[in-house]
Protein backbone atom coordinates (compact mmCIF):
# COMPACT_ATOMS: atom_id res chain seq x y z
CA UNK A 1 0.00 0.00 0.00
CA UNK A 2 3.09 2.14 0.18
CA UNK A 3 2.57 5.58 1.85
CA UNK A 4 -0.32 6.63 0.60
CA UNK A 5 -3.78 6.54 3.31
CA UNK A 6 -6.51 7.50 1.70
CA UNK A 7 -7.72 8.75 -1.97
CA UNK A 8 -10.87 9.43 -0.72
CA UNK A 9 -13.14 10.89 2.61
CA UNK A 10 -15.11 7.99 4.31
CA UNK A 11 -18.03 10.39 4.11
CA UNK A 12 -17.53 11.36 0.26
CA UNK A 13 -18.03 7.50 -0.66
CA UNK A 14 -21.47 7.42 -2.95
CA UNK A 15 -22.99 4.71 -5.20
CA UNK A 16 -21.29 6.31 -7.96
CA UNK A 17 -18.28 4.78 -6.82
CA UNK A 18 -19.33 1.51 -7.04
CA UNK A 19 -16.94 -0.64 -8.97
CA UNK A 20 -13.78 1.45 -7.84
CA UNK A 21 -11.02 0.57 -5.50
CA UNK A 22 -10.61 3.02 -2.72
CA UNK A 23 -7.97 3.30 -0.11
CA UNK A 24 -9.31 4.65 3.54
CA UNK A 25 -7.94 5.90 6.47
CA UNK A 26 -9.71 6.81 9.71
CA UNK A 27 -10.65 5.65 13.12
CA UNK A 28 -12.81 2.14 13.53
CA UNK A 29 -16.32 3.39 15.04
CA UNK A 30 -17.80 0.24 15.84
CA UNK A 31 -16.88 -3.45 14.85
CA UNK A 32 -19.32 -6.10 14.30
CA UNK A 33 -19.34 -10.00 13.65
CA UNK A 34 -22.05 -11.31 11.65
CA UNK A 35 -21.01 -15.11 10.60
CA UNK A 36 -17.40 -15.40 9.01
CA UNK A 37 -18.06 -11.82 8.12
CA UNK A 38 -16.87 -8.62 9.77
CA UNK A 39 -18.16 -5.07 9.51
CA UNK A 40 -16.43 -2.33 10.49
CA UNK A 41 -17.79 1.72 10.54
CA UNK A 42 -14.91 3.67 9.25
CA UNK A 43 -14.73 7.64 11.14
CA UNK A 44 -12.84 10.31 9.98
CA UNK A 45 -13.78 13.75 10.01
CA UNK A 46 -16.27 13.42 6.80
CA UNK A 47 -18.42 10.67 8.22
CA UNK A 48 -18.44 6.73 7.90
CA UNK A 49 -18.51 4.16 5.54
CA UNK A 50 -19.00 0.60 6.26
CA UNK A 51 -16.38 -1.79 5.81
CA UNK A 52 -16.54 -5.52 4.93
CA UNK A 53 -14.12 -7.94 5.91
CA UNK A 54 -14.73 -11.35 4.00
CA UNK A 55 -12.35 -14.32 4.32
CA UNK A 56 -13.65 -15.05 0.39
CA UNK A 57 -12.31 -12.06 -0.48
CA UNK A 58 -9.05 -11.57 1.53
CA UNK A 59 -8.49 -13.88 4.40
CA UNK A 60 -5.39 -12.20 5.78
CA UNK A 61 -7.37 -8.73 6.08
CA UNK A 62 -9.80 -11.33 7.58
CA UNK A 63 -7.91 -12.49 10.10
CA UNK A 64 -6.15 -8.84 11.06
CA UNK A 65 -9.63 -7.48 11.23
CA UNK A 66 -10.65 -10.11 13.81
CA UNK A 67 -8.07 -7.98 16.40
CA UNK A 68 -9.82 -4.47 15.40
CA UNK A 69 -11.21 -2.52 18.72
CA UNK A 70 -13.34 0.73 18.99
CA UNK A 71 -10.20 3.95 18.39
CA UNK A 72 -7.89 2.00 16.43
CA UNK A 73 -6.61 3.74 13.63
CA UNK A 74 -6.41 2.19 10.87
CA UNK A 75 -5.76 2.19 6.72
CA UNK A 76 -8.20 0.07 4.37
CA UNK A 77 -7.99 -0.52 0.74
CA UNK A 78 -11.10 -2.02 -0.70
CA UNK A 79 -13.48 -2.02 -3.61
CA UNK A 80 -17.04 -0.58 -3.45
CA UNK A 81 -19.87 -2.55 -3.97
CA UNK A 82 -23.60 -1.30 -3.75
CA UNK A 83 -25.07 -3.03 -0.59
CA UNK A 84 -28.25 -5.24 -1.52
CA UNK A 85 -31.69 -3.25 -0.99
CA UNK A 86 -32.79 -4.20 2.21
CA UNK A 87 -29.42 -3.46 3.87
CA UNK A 88 -29.85 -0.28 2.39
CA UNK A 89 -29.43 2.62 5.30
CA UNK A 90 -30.95 5.74 4.49
CA UNK A 91 -29.88 7.46 7.58
CA UNK A 92 -26.55 8.15 6.15
CA UNK A 93 -24.64 9.41 3.47
CA UNK A 94 -22.99 6.40 2.61
CA UNK A 95 -25.84 3.84 3.52
CA UNK A 96 -25.96 2.57 -0.16
CA UNK A 97 -22.59 1.12 -0.17
CA UNK A 98 -20.02 -1.02 1.30
CA UNK A 99 -16.52 -1.44 0.75
CA UNK A 100 -15.00 -5.25 0.18
CA UNK A 101 -11.94 -5.18 2.18
CA UNK A 102 -8.78 -6.56 0.55
CA UNK A 103 -5.63 -4.83 2.60
CA UNK A 104 -5.44 -3.82 6.29
CA UNK A 105 -2.76 -1.81 7.77
CA UNK A 106 -3.34 -0.91 11.81
CA UNK A 107 -2.00 2.71 12.22
CA UNK A 108 -2.09 2.69 15.78
CA UNK A 109 -3.71 0.59 18.53
CA UNK A 110 -6.19 2.29 21.16
CA UNK A 111 -7.14 1.71 25.42
CA UNK A 112 -10.97 0.84 25.64
CA UNK A 113 -12.00 4.56 26.01
CA UNK A 114 -13.76 6.19 29.09
CA UNK A 115 -17.09 6.43 26.95
CA UNK A 116 -18.28 5.96 23.71
CA UNK A 117 -17.17 7.80 21.08
CA UNK A 118 -21.32 8.37 20.18
CA UNK A 119 -23.69 11.46 19.44
CA UNK A 120 -26.23 10.34 21.57
CA UNK A 121 -24.34 9.37 24.67
CA UNK A 122 -24.78 11.16 28.36
CA UNK A 123 -21.93 11.39 29.95
CA UNK A 124 -20.50 13.76 33.00
CA UNK A 125 -19.23 17.23 31.17
CA UNK A 126 -16.18 17.05 33.27
CA UNK A 127 -15.39 13.72 31.37
CA UNK A 128 -15.99 14.96 28.58
CA UNK A 129 -13.91 17.63 28.64
CA UNK A 130 -10.78 15.53 30.26
CA UNK A 131 -10.53 13.71 27.43
CA UNK A 132 -11.75 16.37 24.64
CA UNK A 133 -9.67 14.73 22.13
CA UNK A 134 -11.88 12.07 22.22
CA UNK A 135 -15.40 14.13 22.92
CA UNK A 136 -14.13 16.16 19.50
CA UNK A 137 -14.56 12.91 17.14
CA UNK A 138 -18.19 12.41 18.23
CA UNK A 139 -20.20 13.87 14.68
CA UNK A 140 -22.48 16.61 16.64
CA UNK A 141 -18.76 18.44 17.61
CA UNK A 142 -17.52 17.75 14.77
CA UNK A 143 -20.47 19.75 13.04
CA UNK A 144 -20.24 22.25 15.74
CA UNK A 145 -16.58 23.60 14.96
CA UNK A 146 -17.59 23.07 11.22
CA UNK A 147 -20.42 25.27 11.48
CA UNK A 148 -17.78 27.86 13.80
CA UNK A 149 -15.51 27.54 10.66
CA UNK A 150 -18.28 28.11 8.46
CA UNK A 151 -19.44 31.47 10.05
CA UNK A 152 -15.78 33.26 10.40
CA UNK A 153 -15.14 32.49 6.44
CA UNK A 154 -18.77 34.45 5.71
CA UNK A 155 -17.49 37.18 8.32
CA UNK A 156 -14.24 37.47 6.63
CA UNK A 157 -15.69 37.01 3.07
CA UNK A 158 -18.83 39.71 4.01
CA UNK A 159 -16.11 41.73 5.15
CA UNK A 160 -13.40 42.16 2.87
CA UNK A 161 -15.71 42.70 0.68
CA UNK A 162 -17.15 46.13 2.39
CA UNK A 163 -13.89 47.75 2.46
CA UNK A 164 -12.80 46.48 6.18
CA UNK A 165 -9.42 45.35 6.66
CA UNK A 166 -8.17 42.54 9.11
CA UNK A 167 -6.22 44.48 11.87
CA UNK A 168 -4.45 42.60 14.59
CA UNK A 169 -3.84 44.28 18.35
CA UNK A 170 -2.06 43.44 21.22
CA UNK A 171 -2.63 40.76 24.00
CA UNK A 172 -0.07 42.02 26.16
CA UNK A 173 -1.18 45.69 27.25
CA UNK A 174 -1.93 48.13 29.50
CA UNK A 175 -4.36 47.68 32.58
CA UNK A 176 -7.58 49.96 32.46
CA UNK A 177 -9.83 48.53 34.72
CA UNK A 178 -13.18 49.74 33.87
CA UNK A 179 -15.07 46.75 33.70
CA UNK A 180 -14.88 42.90 34.44
CA UNK A 181 -11.38 41.85 36.51
CA UNK A 182 -7.96 41.73 34.06
CA UNK A 183 -5.56 38.97 33.81
CA UNK A 184 -2.31 40.34 34.47
CA UNK A 185 0.69 39.46 33.21
CA UNK A 186 3.92 40.20 35.33
CA UNK A 187 6.66 41.60 33.11
CA UNK A 188 10.17 39.90 33.55
CA UNK A 189 12.22 42.85 32.85
CA UNK A 190 10.28 45.79 34.24
CA UNK A 191 9.76 44.44 37.57
CA UNK A 192 7.25 45.02 39.29
CA UNK A 193 4.96 46.04 36.39
CA UNK A 194 2.69 44.10 34.75
CA UNK A 195 1.06 43.57 31.36
CA UNK A 196 -2.86 43.20 31.05
CA UNK A 197 -5.14 40.51 28.77
CA UNK A 198 -7.39 42.31 26.70
CA UNK A 199 -10.84 42.46 28.16
CA UNK A 200 -11.52 44.13 24.40
CA UNK A 201 -9.54 45.69 21.90
CA UNK A 202 -11.27 48.80 22.55
CA UNK A 203 -8.98 51.47 22.84
CA UNK A 204 -6.79 50.29 19.87
CA UNK A 205 -9.32 50.05 17.21
CA UNK A 206 -10.53 54.04 18.17
CA UNK A 207 -6.98 55.02 17.42
CA UNK A 208 -7.31 53.11 14.13
CA UNK A 209 -9.90 55.38 13.21
CA UNK A 210 -7.82 58.15 14.40
CA UNK A 211 -4.50 56.48 12.32
CA UNK A 212 -7.04 57.03 9.17
CA UNK A 213 -7.47 52.91 8.72
CA UNK A 214 -11.81 53.88 8.58
CA UNK A 215 -12.73 50.34 8.57
CA UNK A 216 -11.04 47.80 10.66
CA UNK A 217 -12.17 44.65 12.22
CA UNK A 218 -10.28 41.27 13.80
CA UNK A 219 -11.54 37.74 15.23
CA UNK A 220 -10.26 39.39 18.44
CA UNK A 221 -9.06 36.97 21.24
CA UNK A 222 -10.42 38.89 24.58
CA UNK A 223 -9.67 37.86 28.13
CA UNK A 224 -12.01 38.25 31.48
CA UNK A 225 -11.37 37.05 34.83
CA UNK A 226 -14.92 37.19 35.90
CA UNK A 227 -17.71 34.81 37.35
CA UNK A 228 -18.27 31.84 34.36
CA UNK A 229 -21.96 30.70 33.38
CA UNK A 230 -23.06 28.61 30.15
CA UNK A 231 -22.36 31.76 27.94
CA UNK A 232 -19.52 33.06 29.33
CA UNK A 233 -15.68 31.79 29.23
CA UNK A 234 -12.44 33.64 30.66
CA UNK A 235 -10.97 33.74 26.95
CA UNK A 236 -13.42 33.84 24.17
CA UNK A 237 -13.35 35.71 20.14
CA UNK A 238 -15.41 38.25 19.48
CA UNK A 239 -16.34 39.78 15.59
CA UNK A 240 -14.77 43.32 16.46
CA UNK A 241 -15.26 46.23 14.20
CA UNK A 242 -14.76 50.03 14.13
CA UNK A 243 -16.17 52.16 11.35
CA UNK A 244 -15.43 56.06 10.97
CA UNK A 245 -17.72 58.89 9.74
CA UNK A 246 -20.76 56.59 9.91
CA UNK A 247 -24.36 57.21 11.62
CA UNK A 248 -25.52 54.77 13.67
CA UNK A 249 -28.13 53.79 11.08
CA UNK A 250 -24.79 53.08 9.35
CA UNK A 251 -23.48 50.63 11.65
CA UNK A 252 -26.85 48.79 12.19
CA UNK A 253 -27.60 48.98 8.13
CA UNK A 254 -23.65 46.86 7.94
CA UNK A 255 -23.78 44.86 10.57
CA UNK A 256 -27.42 43.59 9.76
CA UNK A 257 -26.09 42.64 6.06
CA UNK A 258 -23.18 40.76 7.81
CA UNK A 259 -25.28 38.73 10.30
CA UNK A 260 -27.72 38.03 7.24
CA UNK A 261 -24.95 37.18 5.27
CA UNK A 262 -23.59 34.38 7.81
CA UNK A 263 -27.45 32.96 8.32
CA UNK A 264 -27.67 32.44 4.67
CA UNK A 265 -24.75 31.06 4.54
CA UNK A 266 -24.36 28.50 7.33
CA UNK A 267 -28.10 27.56 7.74
CA UNK A 268 -29.97 28.32 4.31
CA UNK A 269 -32.06 31.09 6.18
CA UNK A 270 -33.15 34.40 4.88
CA UNK A 271 -33.62 36.80 7.53
CA UNK A 272 -36.00 39.43 7.20
CA UNK A 273 -34.47 43.14 6.65
CA UNK A 274 -34.21 45.50 8.51
CA UNK A 275 -34.33 43.90 12.13
CA UNK A 276 -36.97 44.79 14.70
CA UNK A 277 -35.77 47.62 16.85
CA UNK A 278 -36.79 48.75 20.17
CA UNK A 279 -35.65 51.34 23.03
CA UNK A 280 -33.94 49.74 26.32
CA UNK A 281 -37.17 51.37 28.19
CA UNK A 282 -39.74 49.34 25.94
CA UNK A 283 -37.75 46.29 26.28
CA UNK A 284 -37.41 46.45 30.05
CA UNK A 285 -40.98 47.74 30.54
CA UNK A 286 -42.92 44.91 28.07
CA UNK A 287 -40.19 41.98 29.21
CA UNK A 288 -38.38 42.85 32.10
CA UNK A 289 -35.11 42.77 30.31
CA UNK A 290 -32.13 44.39 27.55
CA UNK A 291 -32.25 40.85 26.50
CA UNK A 292 -35.72 40.17 25.52
CA UNK A 293 -36.93 36.91 23.87
CA UNK A 294 -39.61 38.06 21.46
CA UNK A 295 -40.74 34.45 20.45
CA UNK A 296 -43.25 34.59 22.08
CA UNK A 297 -46.20 36.61 23.46
CA UNK A 298 -46.74 36.94 27.20
CA UNK A 299 -46.12 40.70 27.43
CA UNK A 300 -45.36 42.48 31.18
CA UNK A 301 -47.84 45.02 32.18
CA UNK A 302 -47.52 47.40 34.36
CA UNK A 303 -50.11 47.38 36.91
CA UNK A 304 -48.67 49.84 39.77
CA UNK A 305 -51.44 52.41 39.04
CA UNK A 306 -53.96 50.49 38.93
CA UNK A 307 -53.94 48.29 42.15
CA UNK A 308 -51.89 50.39 44.36
CA UNK A 309 -55.30 51.75 45.92
CA UNK A 310 -56.79 48.71 46.47
CA UNK A 311 -57.35 47.54 50.63
CA UNK A 312 -54.11 45.32 49.91
CA UNK A 313 -51.27 46.23 52.41
CA UNK A 314 -48.44 44.96 49.96
CA UNK A 315 -49.68 46.40 46.69
CA UNK A 316 -50.06 49.70 48.55
CA UNK A 317 -46.43 50.03 50.31
CA UNK A 318 -45.21 48.87 47.63
CA UNK A 319 -46.72 51.53 45.89
CA UNK A 320 -46.15 54.01 48.19
CA UNK A 321 -42.40 53.18 48.66
CA UNK A 322 -42.04 54.33 44.73
CA UNK A 323 -41.34 50.59 43.82
CA UNK A 324 -43.85 48.92 41.16
CA UNK A 325 -46.48 45.93 40.75
CA UNK A 326 -45.53 44.20 37.73
CA UNK A 327 -47.40 41.51 36.42
CA UNK A 328 -47.91 38.93 33.02
CA UNK A 329 -51.45 36.71 32.22
CA UNK A 330 -49.42 33.06 32.16
CA UNK A 331 -51.80 31.70 29.15
CA UNK A 332 -54.49 28.56 30.32
CA UNK A 333 -53.07 28.56 33.74
CA UNK A 334 -56.12 29.29 35.50
CA UNK A 335 -56.25 25.62 37.35
CA UNK A 336 -53.13 25.83 38.84
CA UNK A 337 -52.76 23.82 41.92
CA UNK A 338 -51.31 25.96 45.29
CA UNK A 339 -48.40 23.34 44.97
CA UNK A 340 -47.66 25.02 41.58
CA UNK A 341 -48.24 28.70 42.76
CA UNK A 342 -45.56 27.39 45.97
CA UNK A 343 -42.58 25.65 42.90
CA UNK A 344 -43.60 29.64 41.35
CA UNK A 345 -43.57 31.82 44.28
CA UNK A 346 -39.98 29.73 45.25
CA UNK A 347 -38.72 30.70 41.23
CA UNK A 348 -39.05 33.83 41.74
CA UNK A 349 -37.38 34.05 45.20
CA UNK A 350 -33.74 33.56 43.65
CA UNK A 351 -34.18 36.58 41.36
CA UNK A 352 -34.96 38.73 45.29
CA UNK A 353 -38.71 39.12 45.14
CA UNK A 354 -40.40 38.46 48.31
CA UNK A 355 -43.49 36.77 47.36
CA UNK A 356 -45.75 36.59 44.27
CA UNK A 357 -49.57 37.16 44.05
CA UNK A 358 -51.97 35.11 41.92
CA UNK A 359 -54.83 35.90 40.84
CA UNK A 360 -57.32 33.18 38.42
CA UNK A 361 -59.60 34.77 35.45
CA UNK A 362 -62.26 31.59 35.51
CA UNK A 363 -64.06 30.54 32.15
CA UNK A 364 -67.33 32.40 33.38
CA UNK A 365 -65.18 35.08 33.79
CA UNK A 366 -64.94 35.02 37.16
CA UNK A 367 -61.94 35.51 39.57
CA UNK A 368 -60.72 33.32 42.11
CA UNK A 369 -57.36 32.96 44.31
CA UNK A 370 -56.45 34.40 47.52
CA UNK A 371 -56.26 37.97 47.19
CA UNK A 372 -58.91 38.53 44.89
CA UNK A 373 -60.97 39.97 47.98
CA UNK A 374 -58.99 42.45 48.48
CA UNK A 375 -60.15 43.90 44.73
CA UNK A 376 -63.77 45.60 43.40
CA UNK A 377 -64.63 43.84 40.26
CA UNK A 378 -64.09 46.87 38.40
CA UNK A 379 -60.02 46.91 39.41
CA UNK A 380 -60.08 43.22 38.60
CA UNK A 381 -61.52 43.98 34.84
CA UNK A 382 -59.25 47.07 34.60
CA UNK A 383 -56.48 44.69 35.85
CA UNK A 384 -57.22 41.78 33.09
CA UNK A 385 -56.98 44.17 31.02
CA UNK A 386 -53.77 45.41 31.51
CA UNK A 387 -51.98 41.75 31.60
CA UNK A 388 -54.22 40.69 28.53
CA UNK A 389 -55.74 37.85 30.49
CA UNK A 390 -58.41 36.02 29.38
CA UNK A 391 -60.38 33.38 30.93
CA UNK A 392 -58.51 30.46 31.79
CA UNK A 393 -55.46 32.72 32.37
CA UNK A 394 -53.98 33.39 35.57
CA UNK A 395 -52.38 36.79 36.45
CA UNK A 396 -49.06 36.35 38.08
CA UNK A 397 -47.49 40.00 39.73
CA UNK A 398 -44.68 40.55 41.50
CA UNK A 399 -44.43 43.88 43.93
CA UNK A 400 -40.74 45.19 44.74
CA UNK A 401 -38.53 47.67 43.80
CA UNK A 402 -38.99 48.39 40.08
CA UNK A 403 -35.31 46.93 39.08
CA UNK A 404 -36.26 43.31 41.39
CA UNK A 405 -39.53 43.30 40.05
CA UNK A 406 -38.67 43.56 36.50
CA UNK A 407 -35.86 41.34 37.32
CA UNK A 408 -38.04 38.26 39.03
CA UNK A 409 -40.58 38.52 36.13
CA UNK A 410 -38.97 38.73 33.24
CA UNK A 411 -37.56 35.54 34.81
CA UNK A 412 -40.52 34.31 35.32
CA UNK A 413 -42.10 35.08 31.69
CA UNK A 414 -39.42 32.85 30.76
CA UNK A 415 -39.76 30.07 33.18
CA UNK A 416 -43.92 30.13 31.84
CA UNK A 417 -43.14 29.99 28.36
CA UNK A 418 -40.44 26.73 28.98
CA UNK A 419 -43.58 25.07 31.37
CA UNK A 420 -46.07 25.91 28.84
CA UNK A 421 -43.57 25.10 25.55
CA UNK A 422 -44.67 28.70 23.65
CA UNK A 423 -41.15 29.20 22.38
CA UNK A 424 -40.21 27.77 18.51
CA UNK A 425 -36.91 25.86 19.22
CA UNK A 426 -36.18 26.67 15.42
CA UNK A 427 -36.92 30.25 15.28
CA UNK A 428 -34.83 33.37 15.03
CA UNK A 429 -35.85 35.94 16.20
CA UNK A 430 -33.38 39.12 16.02
CA UNK A 431 -34.22 42.56 17.59
CA UNK A 432 -31.87 45.97 18.09
CA UNK A 433 -32.44 46.93 21.61
CA UNK A 434 -31.70 50.99 21.63
CA UNK A 435 -30.84 53.83 23.74
CA UNK A 436 -29.71 52.76 26.87
CA UNK A 437 -28.65 54.34 29.99
CA UNK A 438 -25.39 56.05 29.82
CA UNK A 439 -24.36 55.57 33.05
CA UNK A 440 -25.69 53.84 36.76
CA UNK A 441 -25.27 54.07 40.14
CA UNK A 442 -22.93 51.87 41.47
CA UNK A 443 -23.62 50.72 45.31
CA UNK A 444 -20.48 48.97 45.86
CA UNK A 445 -18.45 51.87 44.58
CA UNK A 446 -20.89 54.50 45.76
CA UNK A 447 -20.46 56.21 42.42
CA UNK A 448 -21.98 56.69 38.48
CA UNK A 449 -20.81 53.88 36.73
CA UNK A 450 -20.82 53.04 32.66
CA UNK A 451 -23.14 50.73 31.59
CA UNK A 452 -21.52 49.64 28.37
CA UNK A 453 -17.73 52.05 28.87
CA UNK A 454 -16.69 54.88 29.25
CA UNK A 455 -15.85 55.70 25.51
CA UNK A 456 -19.88 55.76 24.31
CA UNK A 457 -21.76 58.99 22.99
CA UNK A 458 -24.22 60.18 24.53
CA UNK A 459 -27.63 60.78 22.14
CA UNK A 460 -27.17 64.60 21.07
CA UNK A 461 -30.25 64.77 23.16
CA UNK A 462 -28.68 64.06 26.45
CA UNK A 463 -25.68 66.00 26.20
CA UNK A 464 -27.09 69.02 27.88
CA UNK A 465 -28.48 66.09 30.86
CA UNK A 466 -24.73 65.55 31.67
CA UNK A 467 -23.91 69.07 33.24
CA UNK A 468 -27.48 68.35 35.14
CA UNK A 469 -28.07 64.85 35.51
CA UNK A 470 -25.72 62.11 33.87
CA UNK A 471 -28.01 59.41 35.65
CA UNK A 472 -30.74 60.81 32.94
CA UNK A 473 -28.97 60.57 29.78
CA UNK A 474 -28.92 58.01 27.00
CA UNK A 475 -26.28 56.25 25.28
CA UNK A 476 -26.00 56.33 21.41
CA UNK A 477 -25.50 52.42 22.06
CA UNK A 478 -26.79 49.41 20.52
CA UNK A 479 -26.79 45.83 21.30
CA UNK A 480 -28.56 42.96 18.83
CA UNK A 481 -30.37 40.33 20.53
CA UNK A 482 -31.38 36.57 19.47
CA UNK A 483 -33.74 34.56 20.86
CA UNK A 484 -33.38 36.52 24.37
CA UNK A 485 -29.30 36.08 24.33
CA UNK A 486 -27.39 39.58 23.83
CA UNK A 487 -24.79 38.39 20.94
CA UNK A 488 -23.00 41.81 20.43
CA UNK A 489 -23.37 45.16 20.89
CA UNK A 490 -21.72 48.58 20.89
CA UNK A 491 -22.26 52.42 20.44
CA UNK A 492 -21.16 55.75 18.39
CA UNK A 493 -17.99 56.62 20.44
CA UNK A 494 -16.85 60.13 21.99
CA UNK A 495 -14.38 61.53 19.63
CA UNK A 496 -13.35 64.65 21.60
CA UNK A 497 -11.34 65.29 23.78
CA UNK A 498 -13.05 67.77 26.52
CA UNK A 499 -16.25 65.65 25.86
CA UNK A 500 -14.09 62.28 26.58
CA UNK A 501 -12.98 64.33 30.06
CA UNK A 502 -16.27 65.33 31.12
CA UNK A 503 -17.22 61.77 30.94
CA UNK A 504 -14.67 60.77 32.64
CA UNK A 505 -15.17 63.12 35.71
CA UNK A 506 -18.90 61.51 35.69
CA UNK A 507 -17.13 58.63 36.83
CA UNK A 508 -15.50 59.98 38.90
CA UNK A 509 -12.01 59.94 37.66
CA UNK A 510 -9.56 62.65 38.89
CA UNK A 511 -7.74 64.62 35.94
CA UNK A 512 -4.70 62.16 36.76
CA UNK A 513 -6.62 59.18 37.06
CA UNK A 514 -7.59 59.46 33.91
CA UNK A 515 -4.50 60.83 32.37
CA UNK A 516 -2.31 58.04 33.97
CA UNK A 517 -5.01 55.36 32.29
CA UNK A 518 -6.31 56.80 29.13
CA UNK A 519 -3.87 59.37 28.30
CA UNK A 520 -2.69 57.48 25.15
CA UNK A 521 -6.17 57.93 23.81
CA UNK A 522 -6.56 60.98 25.02
CA UNK A 523 -3.02 62.36 23.32
CA UNK A 524 -4.26 60.29 20.12
CA UNK A 525 -7.68 62.72 20.35
CA UNK A 526 -5.41 65.80 19.85
CA UNK A 527 -4.37 65.13 16.86
CA UNK A 528 -7.76 65.19 14.47
CA UNK A 529 -10.25 62.14 15.33
CA UNK A 530 -13.22 61.79 13.38
CA UNK A 531 -16.74 60.67 14.43
CA UNK A 532 -16.61 56.48 14.84
CA UNK A 533 -18.04 53.80 16.17
CA UNK A 534 -18.30 50.21 16.28
CA UNK A 535 -19.80 47.16 17.81
CA UNK A 536 -18.51 43.41 18.71
CA UNK A 537 -20.17 40.12 18.51
CA UNK A 538 -18.97 37.38 20.83
CA UNK A 539 -18.54 34.84 18.27
CA UNK A 540 -19.20 31.79 20.93
CA UNK A 541 -22.39 33.07 21.82
CA UNK A 542 -23.48 33.31 17.78
CA UNK A 543 -22.35 30.20 16.84
CA UNK A 544 -24.06 28.26 19.89
CA UNK A 545 -27.27 29.88 19.15
CA UNK A 546 -26.88 29.04 15.42
CA UNK A 547 -26.50 25.21 16.52
CA UNK A 548 -29.00 25.25 18.94
CA UNK A 549 -26.97 24.29 21.94
CA UNK A 550 -27.10 25.53 25.57
CA UNK A 551 -23.66 25.97 26.12
CA UNK A 552 -20.75 27.78 24.41
CA UNK A 553 -18.53 25.16 25.81
CA UNK A 554 -20.07 23.01 23.11
CA UNK A 555 -18.57 25.46 20.38
CA UNK A 556 -15.32 25.94 21.27
CA UNK A 557 -12.47 23.35 20.63
CA UNK A 558 -10.56 23.45 23.97
CA UNK A 559 -13.03 25.31 27.23
CA UNK A 560 -12.68 26.30 30.36
CA UNK A 561 -15.09 24.83 33.27
CA UNK A 562 -17.00 26.96 35.06
CA UNK A 563 -14.86 27.38 37.81
CA UNK A 564 -11.93 28.84 34.75
CA UNK A 565 -9.86 25.14 34.49
CA UNK A 566 -8.97 23.02 31.88
CA UNK A 567 -9.43 19.78 32.65
CA UNK A 568 -7.72 18.13 30.17
CA UNK A 569 -4.40 20.12 30.34
CA UNK A 570 -4.78 20.71 34.33
CA UNK A 571 -4.20 24.30 33.58
CA UNK A 572 -4.17 26.33 35.87
CA UNK A 573 -1.40 24.71 37.96
CA UNK A 574 2.03 25.83 40.04
CA UNK A 575 5.23 26.85 38.49
CA UNK A 576 8.89 26.21 39.10
CA UNK A 577 9.94 28.60 41.61
CA UNK A 578 12.81 29.52 39.26
CA UNK A 579 10.32 30.99 37.07
CA UNK A 580 8.49 32.65 40.21
CA UNK A 581 11.90 34.47 41.29
CA UNK A 582 12.69 35.26 37.76
CA UNK A 583 9.22 37.41 38.03
CA UNK A 584 10.13 38.64 41.84
CA UNK A 585 7.00 37.33 42.84
CA UNK A 586 6.90 35.32 45.99
CA UNK A 587 3.80 33.55 47.33
CA UNK A 588 2.44 33.47 50.72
Amino acid sequence: MGHKYKDIDCGAVRAADAGREITLSGWVATRRDHGGLIFIDLRDRSGVAQIVFNPAVNAEAHAQAEDLRSEFVITVRGTVNKRPAANINEKLPTGEIEIAATELIVLSRAETPPFEVDDDINVDEALRLKYRYLDLRRGVMREALQLRHSVVRAVHKYLDSNGFIEVETPYLTKSTPEGARDFLVPSRLSAGHFFALPQSPQLFKQILMVAGLERYYQLARCFRDEDLRADRQPEHTQIDMEMSFVTRDDILDITEGMIAEIFTSTLGIDLPSPFPRMSYADAMAAYGTDRPDTRFEMLIGDATNVVAGADFKVFASVAGAGGSILGLAAPGCAGFSRKDMDGLTEYVSRYGAKGLAWIAVNEDGSYGGPIEKFFVPAVLDELSQKLGAKPGDMMLMIADKTEVAQNAIGNLRLEMARRLDLIDPKAFNLTWVLDFPLVQWDEDENRPKAVHHPFTMPTPESLPLLDSDPLAATADAYDLVINGVEVGGGSLRIHEPELQKKMFAILRHSAEDAQAKFGFLLDAFKYGAPPHGGLAFGLDRLVMILAGRNTIRDVIAFPKTQTGTDLMTGAPDEVDQTQLRELNIKLG
